[in-house]
């Protein structure tokens, strides 16, 4: 007894992707937009300042990595520079996989000092 698979509809499959990375674009404009107007354009990690003319290469990251965590007050949101952003990825997937204990990666990679935010709450209090 042979099964017959039958093709997969073509015009189908397309529309469920093309509906999926519609929806996807949608949620990232939303918490996107919400993040550039909340933070100074500025990569969290290396202090990279960002203009218009560069803005696509700051990224929102989530600092709980779910991308559907996205509270109106931003606290989920961290802005970072690709490099940085993926950097971050990459050392979080280490982790979680195996490719070192929590405790190894810390000690192994230093710890910026720097916080380009420290002063940021009485800057905007002056307006």
């Amino acid at each position: 007894m042979s099964l017959k698979r039958t093709p997969p509809n073509q015009n189908r499959l397309t529309e469920i992707v093309t509906e999926a990375r519609r929806n996807q674009e949608l949620r990232e404009q939303s918490y996107r937009g919400q993040a550039l107007k909340l933070y100074p354009w500025v990569c969290g990690r290396c202090a990279r300042e960002f203009t218009h003319k560069n803005l696509t290469e700051l990224t929102v990251h989530h600092k709980n990595h779910n991308h559907d965590d996205n509270p109106l007050d931003g606290s989920n949101w961290e802005l970072l520079c690709l490099y940085c952003h993926d950097n971050e990825h990459s050392r979080y997937e280490e982790t979680r996989f195996g490719g070192g204990s929590a405790q190894a990666t810390k000690t192994s990679a230093p710890t910026s000092t720097h916080n380009p935010f420290a002063d940021l709450k009485s800057m905007l209090n002056k307006t």
